[in-house]
């Protein structure tokens, strides 16, 4: 997965460990039949990245929402190809 980070964001790929660490952890595991941060903590876990539907996208910085959106799909399709 980190590789998957380092080909497609180039020199900038330090600033995704975040999200990389992120999607990771609320990702289903089949092992688990949970995602780690569900079985870790015992639900699932609610970010910002999940309220902009709900229109509290005024909070954010809407271009910022929109990029660390784009990120975390990008991880988890590095995820699951991995």
């Amino acid at each position: 997965m980190l590789r998957a980070c380092i080909i497609h964001y180039d020199k900038s790929w330090d600033k995704c460990l975040a999200l990389a660490e992120f999607s990771y952890n609320n990702s289903y595991q089949p092992s688990l039949k949970m995602a780690p941060f569900e079985a870790l903590y015992g639900r699932g876990c609610c970010t910002p990245l999940s309220w902009s539907q709900v229109r509290e996208r005024v909070i954010f910085e809407p271009d910022l929402v929109t990029e660390v959106e784009e990120k975390v799909r990008v991880i988890q399709a590095n995820l699951k190809a991995a």
